[in-house]
Order: structure tokens, then C-alpha cells, then sequence
């Protein structure tokens, strides 16, 4: 989806996700030191003010205007500073290099993936980490909820494979489970998982 899109679904006083961090955010980043982070595709910015909410220097990136609002009322009510920044991620440039890179979901076609993921996974600093999190290829058939389009659903294993050549140490690639409450009870969706780190200077 487009800019006018996204900023139609977020649209509303209230949020379009929760206000909770992703669970694979926090499982990931619960051994790392603070430090700089870049949220990737940050939409309503929750998992960037969770972040600053546990010391680091969070900068969030998205191209919804709208989305964005809401990720600054959501700091504010938190009570913390986030960078937020109004940019495409096909074409933004990062200023610098951070110690945590997040993408979460960022729902691509295959051919803009690879060249986004491998950009970013550039922007990663001597011992700093790649955590990427996106709806499993599987899902469609065997998950429930997310994308419907089989070409912006990805495998821990395209993920490694758009990366390669970066310089970073994949430490985890795998297939992960993320319950989802329904009306018919807990239901797990099927996501893809990467985290790597390049090693130190």
C-alpha cells in the first residue's frame, strides 16, 4: 500500500495496533545495552517508545503523517523523546549508523525487500544488531490475519538471503509462533525472524 492509503487506515482518534510492543521486540533486545535504534516502518510508533522508554535513543521512520501523529501522542503521554521522521524507507538514506536496526512488518514486494532490507542492514554499527520481524510465507495457508499477497510475505530464509554480503553474523533465523486471540480462542500466526549483528570494530 501507498502513503494515502496507510494514512487512511490510520485515520481515528484511536490506535490502529496496540500500544504494547511487538513480544519478539522485547524477547530480542532484552540482553542488549541501550544504545541508538532505528525503528523502520515505525507507524504509530509503539515499539520506538517502548524503546526510549528503556533507554535508548530512538529514532522512528515512516512515510504516514498521520500514523506519525499518533506516535508523538503516544511518547508524550508516555513521557519520552523519540526523532521521528516523515520519509519513504524505499528511498530514505539513514544520517548514521545505529545500534539496533528494526524492521517490523514491513510489508514489501519481493524486489523492493531485498533492496531496502540490504540498505538497512547497512546502517547497522560495529557491534550492532539487525532485527527483522515480518508475517511468515506460510502464514496464508497455515497462520491467521496479515497480508493476503503471497509476494510481500517472506521466510527467515529470504531474509538471510537479502542480507548476505552485509557483514552481518546471522545469530537467529527461524520460523516463530505469535498467538492472536480470536472469537474462537488463541490462534497462532506464523512469522519470519532474523537477527544478526555485525560484529565489532
Amino acid at each position: 500500500m501507498e502513503r494515502e492509503e496507510w494514512d487512511r487506515r490510520y485515520a481515528g482518534d484511536e490506535l490502529l495496533w496496540r500500544a504494547e510492543p511487538n513480544m519478539f521486540l522485547v524477547e530480542q533486545t532484552a540482553d542488549l545495552e541501550p544504545g541508538t535504534a532505528l525503528d523502520i516502518a515505525c507507524g504509530e510508533g509503539r515499539n520506538a517508545v517502548w524503546l526510549a522508554e528503556r533507554g535508548w535513543k530512538a529514532t522512528g521512520v515512516d512515510f504516514s503523517a498521520v500514523a506519525l501523529a499518533k506516535a508523538r501522542h503516544l511518547a508524550a503521554a508516555r513521557g519520552v523523546e523519540v526523532e521521528w521522521i516523515e520519509a519513504d524507507v524505499r528511498t530514505w538514506v539513514p544520517p548514521a549508523s545505529f545500534d539496533l536496526v528494526v524492521l517490523m512488518y514491513v510489508q514489501l514486494p519481493s524486489a523492493e525487500r531485498h533492496s531496502v532490507y540490504r540498505a538497512f542492514a547497512g546502517a547497522v554499527a560495529p557491534a550492532g544488531h539487525l532485527l527483522v520481524v515480518g508475517h511468515d510465507t506460510e502464514n496464508l495457508a497455515s497462520g491467521i490475519g496479515g497480508p493476503q499477497h503471497p509476494d510481500v510475505l517472506f521466510s527467515a530464509a529470504d531474509v538471510v538471503d537479502d542480507i548476505e554480503g552485509s557483514g552481518l553474523l546471522v545469530e537467529r533465523a527461524q520460523q516463530v509462533r505469535r498467538p492472536v486471540a480470536t472469537d474462537d480462542g488463541e490462534v497462532d500466526a506464523l512469522d519470519a525472524l532474523v537477527r544478526a549483528l555485525r560484529p565489532p570494530a
